[in-house]
């Protein structure tokens, strides 16, 4: 029983599950924890990556290719993978999988090219002419991770909107395998993509090698595409020297189920974000005690039958939920204060919740919406802000690859017009040159 008199809805999570019971019981430090996402490295990580982002600094190439031995084992005679390698990759591809990545590649395209950003100009009095233009970048750098695993996707995300933008030169790097180049997948995804060079570079070394430039990897101006903690470091201790997408962290799903939901699906599609990482943060909110726990047992059955099931219980077991809301309202609201960068809206009228949704990094309506769909395939972007930062970040578009060029034009009228109110704002700021400046133009000169 509460204090109140009434029956407590918080219930024991399973030893595999962190969070269980109703969102508004929650206590004061258990919330602190759920919230607490957002990227934070260890002093010794954050030390290391310094090392590694000073060192490049100092040596440049000599300091990528002792890092590839001793992180990769492989001895490079060359940091930059020969364009030829890349259409070979490509033709090599198994028909099947070239075919869904040429789907994806159409996609992304299309709907990155609907999202570019326009020129605009207004009058704000007659004779005053204020515009603005978008100038995409000269160069961009984008990281693809490697390692026990590649991802072609993440090269498709992060090229294609910057090739859309119209930016001139696009940079790709990606750890080595043991052959000193990285994965044929990821090879051929930059091929399709028309990635302008590749260098067989991963980690921090890679990041502070783009943003910095080295004898032979060119310097870019932003630098997109997730990776590892080191990278996410490189990328934040490196702000100062160039443009990032946004911090970044573990994957995330928050989803807003009710009753007209699976608890097989919602549990399906747990495991899914889960098998990414044993920091990943997967969280259901349940309209209902009833759904709550089908959701719980549907959820024990997906871990048990998924082959990464170690990951996915030890994502679980730091960072998931199950919790119960009253309403897909409150639900919603939670999402809202939780930020999260997937949120699946598994609900009967999931246009009406889109309506109330402010932070998220993508969101998915209804059940049908797998987020694998949006992670490969429907052409909206999966690199997005994690750790909360959907409260101010948005995911990766055209937007992140033009900077913007702001122009006016003031005709002799509205000089006139202008000049005696300017100057009266430049006297009170006790700046006699601006004041000068402006009465030039007045009509008593």
């Amino acid at each position: 029983m509460t204090a109140a008199g009434t029956v407590s809805r918080v219930q024991t999570a399973p030893s595999w599950l962190r969070y269980s019971g109703a969102i508004e019981e929650l206590s004061i430090e258990a919330r602190r924890a759920l919230f607490a996402r957002a990227t934070n490295t260890s002093d010794s990580l954050a030390a290391e990556t310094a090392r590694i982002v000073s060192d490049v600094r100092a040596r440049g190439d000599l300091a990528l290719l002792e890092m590839a031995r001793r992180f990769d084992s492989v001895d490079l005679a060359a940091l930059e993978v020969p364009r030829t390698m890349l259409a070979r990759a490509l033709d090599e591809t198994p028909a099947s999988l070239r075919r869904a990545m040429e789907r994806a590649a159409r996609n992304i395209a299309t709907v990155h090219s609907a999202f570019m950003p326009s020129a605009v100009e207004v009058e704000s009095e007659s004779g005053i002419i204020v515009g603005r233009r978008p100038d995409p970048l000269r160069r961009v750098g984008v990281y693809a991770p490697g390692g026990r695993a590649s991802y072609p996707s993440s090269v498709l995300m992060g090229a294609i909107p910057a090739r859309v933008a119209g930016v001139g030169e696009i940079v790709l790097c990606s750890p080595p395998d043991r052959t000193g180049v990285p994965s044929s997948a990821v090879l051929a995804a930059a091929q399709l993509a028309s990635v302008d060079r590749v260098f067989a570079v991963g980690g921090a070394g890679a990041i502070a090698a783009m943003a910095l430039g080295t004898e032979t990897i060119p310097r870019v101006d932003r630098i997109v595409g997730p990776g590892n903690a080191y990278v996410a470091a490189a990328k934040l201790q490196l702000v100062g020297d160039v443009a990032i997408d946004s911090p970044a962290g573990p994957s995330e799903l928050l989803i807003v189920a009710d009753e007209s939901a699976d608890a097989n699906d919602v549990a399906l599609e747990m495991v899914a974000q889960a098998e990414h990482d044993p920091n990943a943060c997967v969280l259901a909110i349940a309209v209902g005690d009833g759904l709550a726990g089908a959701i719980r047992r549907a959820l024990a059955t997906a871990v048990a039958a998924t082959p990464r099931r170690d990951i996915v219980a030890l994502a679980l077991a730091a960072q998931g939920g199950v919790l119960c809301a009253d309403s897909v309202e409150s639900g919603v609201d939670f999402a809202n204060e939780y930020a999260p960068e997937h949120l699946l809206l598994a609900v009967r009228r999931p246009d009406a919740a889109l309506s109330r949704v402010r932070n998220a990094g993508t969101v998915f309506l209804g059940a049908m919406s797998s987020v694998a769909f949006g992670d490969y395939m429907t052409g909206a972007n999966h690199v997005l802000p994690t750790g909360g930062a959907a409260r101010t970040y948005s995911g990766l578009s055209p937007l992140d690859f033009v900077r913007w060029t702001t122009y006016q034009r003031v005709d002799e009228e509205a000089a006139r017009r202008l000049s005696d109110d300017v100057a009266r704002f430049a006297e009170a700021e006790l700046l006699p040159g601006h004041a000068a400046a402006a009465r030039r133009w007045s009509a008593a000169s």
